[in-house]
């Protein structure tokens, strides 16, 4: 069956880094475009940053580009978010999601809170 299983999250101070992963099954990935989203409390979930299937190409929200660099390895199934530079407004669970069509998969979840 379908998985995306987010991990690599943590507390981390303001200026640290992480970095995420999702590992993804039951799908044939690179066929897939691929994003990061996070959920602040109260908040929406919000887009941060995408990768698309083949051509990986890439894009960011404003407020983390130049921290974020967002990665994919089509032969191990796997989507990386680097996050460098980390601050508090960074704090939210992130997630994984990958589209293709019409489908839609989501993983569960990673917290990421940044403190000190």
């Amino acid at each position: 069956q379908v998985q995306l299983v987010e991990s690599g999250g943590g507390l981390v101070q303001p200026g640290g880094s992480l970095n995420l992963s999702c590992a993804a099954s039951g799908f044939i990935f690179s066929r897939f475009d691929m994003r990061w989203y996070r959920q602040a409390p109260g908040k929406e979930r919000a887009l941060v940053a995408g990768i698309t299937g083949f051509h990986q190409r890439r894009n960011y929200v404003d407020s983390v580009k130049g921290r974020f660099t967002i990665s994919r390895d089509n032969v191990k199934n796997m989507m990386y978010l680097q996050m460098n530079n980390l601050k508090s407004e960074d704090t939210a669970v992130y997630y994984c999601k990958a589209t293709y069509g019409n489908l839609n998969y989501w993983g569960q979840g990673t917290q990421v809170t940044v403190s000190s």
